[in-house]
């Protein structure tokens, strides 16, 4: 398959740049994926399309303000840093912007000096590894001194830093939204639950794997980037229930799917466990774990687009965009939603 196959054109007005004011007023986008049937709705009638005995996914993985701006020690060139994932203690795998000024030993300052940065890594792709020199809490010294990573196609200024955060975050770690749970309330989470629904939580923390551009003209030559994930035992307990009673499993988000999908191709079941994931999903693949997916509209070229191809089809997912362009649905992170059932 060729990387052209999964490209789009969109107009850059439907890139949303801002949140709604209520989570689960976007729109929200109905598609059969055996048969490619669509329709149309708004996120707060999804209860509309779930069963008692479905069990939703969601990713409860927390954002951390992981962009950071420094200066090169001793020559105060500006350094973008963006932390992807601790590693180690004080260890942080970053990806750099202008890396090639940075080499081993090299030492970054960010706020004054109450954050220092030793180059101790060095890798491809602009990839670097810190290791944070700092007096007090880490997370506390980077609340202050960094900002919420948005996407590069978003330009404007988000007024309210926990509009980049779903309702359920809870474990820190990420370096980018799980933003299909962006479209979730607390008032329609309980909600649902009241209707039968389960609800259970695994963790991924976002990193480069999920928004690494692809950059090889046969999909199959592109390697995915590790992230983290867990599961507990509870979660696990429930999702094999499921299985044993044919109960629909929904994954909430790309993160959540992999997540799953990795342990079952690893285990055959699912079981507690952490590990990192390198899982690339595209058509051919045979799902073990999940049967439905509430996700946004993805990136042309990305690996979210094929992974949600792979879950239908090419073809069905293809004109399912052409189909929101021409219905002014709002794409990427801040816009509207999409059920592949």
């Amino acid at each position: 398959m060729k990387l052209e196959e999964f490209d789009y054109t969109l107009p850059e007005e439907l890139i949303a740049q801002t949140p709604l004011k209520n989570r689960s007023d976007s729109r929200l986008m109905l598609v059969n994926k055996d048969t490619g049937e669509t329709s149309h709705d708004v996120f707060s009638n999804i209860s509309d399309y779930l069963k008692k005995a479905d069990v939703l996914v969601l990713n409860n993985t927390s954002v951390i303000p992981a962009r950071l701006f420094g200066t090169k020690v001793p020559t105060g060139a500006s350094i973008e840093v963006l932390l992807l994932e601790q590693k180690e203690d004080d260890i942080w795998e970053c990806l750099v912007k202008k890396a090639r000024k940075i080499k081993k030993g090299t030492t970054v300052t960010f706020g004054d000096g109450r954050l220092k940065a030793e180059c101790v890594g060095v890798y491809d792709e602009g990839i670097r590894e810190f290791k944070m020199l700092y007096d007090g809490v880490f997370y506390e010294i980077l609340d202050e001194l960094g900002e919420m990573p948005l996407p590069p196609y978003i330009h404007e200024k988000l007024e309210n830093p926990d509009r980049y955060q779903t309702v359920y975050s809870k474990v820190k770690g990420s370096a980018a939204a799980p933003t299909a749970g962006l479209h979730f309330t607390k008032s329609l989470l309980k909600a649902l639950e009241d209707n039968g629904i389960t609800i259970v939580h695994v963790t991924l923390h976002v990193g480069l794997g999920t928004f690494r551009p692809v950059n090889v003209d046969n999909i199959k030559d592109h390697k995915m980037h590790e992230e983290y994930y867990h599961m507990t035992q509870e979660t696990a307990d429930i999702l094999n229930q499921a299985k044993a009673n044919n109960s629909r499993i929904i994954a909430v988000g790309t993160t959540s799917l992999r997540t799953l999908e990795t342990i079952m191709q690893k285990h055959d079941r699912f079981v507690e466990t952490s590990g990192y994931s390198d899982i690339f999903i595209y058509p051919g693949y045979t799902f073990k774990a999940i049967d439905a997916l509430i996700t946004n509209f993805h990136l042309p070229k990305s690996t979210l687009l094929m992974l949600v191809s792979a879950l239908s089809s090419k073809k069905i997912i293809m004109d399912a965009y052409q189909e929101a362009i021409g219905q002014r649905y709002r794409f990427f992170s801040f816009g509207d939603s999409m059920f592949i059932r």
